[in-house]
């Protein structure tokens, strides 16, 4: 296997930057730069050129094999942060043979040295691209393991469902329990029941992930534009007493009580002969649509408000600072009448989705829940109609197994013959 190296830092000038290496000739590089260490040590090294002229003086950190983050042997060099230096080392190692690494290749060692499970790098990509609380917190809980504790968790019930249906087929002795149904229902229904509800929290996770979308609408000249920048907190949007000033969706991006959300301002919803602008108000109801949260803004009968089925709709009457009379439904962009109470109600909103949601994040989670859900309720519909023959049953556990593996990268049903082994004494 090749010894890689890559700048582990910040490109640019810094106080102190990172140079990691990791790989079977580590040690023996280093020592080649003047950077003698032991396997897992750390020491003030005087680190050189070719002719033996000085580069820097750094300190190196080494990490012995299977205590480091890719599980090699690693050794970081944090030296002066000057683009020069950086430069000259980089150089000096990359005359010495060792391969610049890849984009995410000591991630892709860790994983396939053991060190992470495919759930934790994707978590640590989020980690890294976290700009808010809540995207921190979910990202350290899958990056520190959570999901693949559910899925060990899972595993574990169903190789042990599957080892008693095997046992009915290949191992019927005095060992083997006359009648498995029972338990193997049990933890068939318990494992269903987990990743059912996994799967049903994946949309709100993502949009942890990606952002929550709140949707400003109504009709023209009822203050989304001027709504807009208040939240904004600058002139995120023209605003103009012009009817159809805003033709297309205009996003902003804020932190929301540490929620990522993406507020838009949709074109005044109105019949117009203007085609541009008619484009622009058919891409604002689709996205109004599938966002989060509707904001609806009008000056009249709140009642005449179109209503969605999806997300959470908030009627308000707008222009606040234009009325003699105010109450919990006003608003106003331009003195920030009602804001903080509107900011209050949406944060509100979406904590209660996220709450209880789970730790499954991505699409790709979805898919593996939802197809070991089918396959799991296939099992519980053949037990209890006894349909089906204990073979095909079996096999469809080994499906849903396969399914919840691929979670995490690990895809291996052969386990199951060692459940048999342990749990009935068999070959003794």
């Amino acid at each position: 296997m090749d010894t890689i190296y890559a700048l582990a830092s910040a490109a640019g000038k810094a106080g102190v930057s990172i140079i990691r290496i990791s790989g079977p000739d580590t040690l023996r590089i280093c020592a080649d730069i003047g950077a003698e260490i032991r396997e897992h040590d750390r020491r003030l090294v005087r680190l050189t050129s070719e002719d033996g002229s000085l580069i820097d003086q750094a300190f190196a950190i080494s990490f012995g094999h299977g205590r480091s983050f890719t599980g090699e042997q690693v050794v970081e060099l944090h030296i002066h942060g000057s683009p020069a230096i950086v430069t000259a080392v980089l150089d000096r190692l990359n005359g010495l043979g060792l391969r610049l690494a890849e984009a995410g290749e000591f991630t892709r060692r860790a994983m396939d040295n053991g060190m992470l499970d495919l759930a934790q790098v994707e978590g640590l990509a989020d980690l890294i691209d976290a700009e808010t609380e809540s995207q921190r917190r979910q990202a350290v809980r899958v990056f520190n393991g959570a999901l693949g504790k559910l899925a060990d968790s899972w595993r574990s019930k169903l190789l042990r469902a599957a080892a008693l249906l095997e046992a009915t087929i290949d191992f019927v002795d005095e060992d083997v329990p006359v009648d498995v149904y029972p338990e193997v229902n049990e933890l068939i229904s318990a494992v269903s029941e987990e990743v059912t509800h996994e799967a049903a929290g994946v949309r709100v996770r993502e949009r942890v992930r990606d952002g929550f979308e709140v949707a400003l609408v109504g009709p023209p000249n009822s203050g989304k534009s001027t709504l807009l920048n208040r939240l904004a907190g600058r002139e995120a949007a023209i605003t103009s007493d012009i009817a159809g000033t805003t033709r297309d969706v205009i996003e902003v991006r804020m932190d929301l009580d540490g929620l990522p959300v993406t507020v838009l301002d949709t074109a005044g919803l109105r019949d117009s002969d203007d085609v541009l602008e008619g484009i622009g108000i058919e891409r604002g109801r689709v996205r109004a649509q599938s966002a989060d949260v509707r904001i609806h803004l009008l000056e009249n009968d709140l009642a005449q408000a179109p209503k969605t089925e999806n997300g959470l709709d908030i009627y308000l009457k707008s222009k606040a600072d234009l009325s003699d009379t105010t109450s919990e439904t006003s608003i106003s962009g331009l003195t920030g009448l009602g804001v903080d109470r509107l900011l209050e109600q949406i944060s509100d909103y979406l904590k209660e989705q996220i709450a209880g949601a789970g730790v499954a994040t991505r699409t790709r989670h979805q898919v593996a829940l939802e197809k070991a859900s089918i396959a799991l309720g296939t099992v519980t519909s053949g037990l209890e109609s006894g349909a089906l023959p204990v073979d095909l049953l079996a096999e469809d556990l080994r499906t849903a197994t396969r399914a919840l593996d691929s979670l995490i990268g690990r895809v291996d049903v052969e386990n199951v013959l060692g459940e048999i082994f342990s749990s009935f004494c068999i070959g003794k």
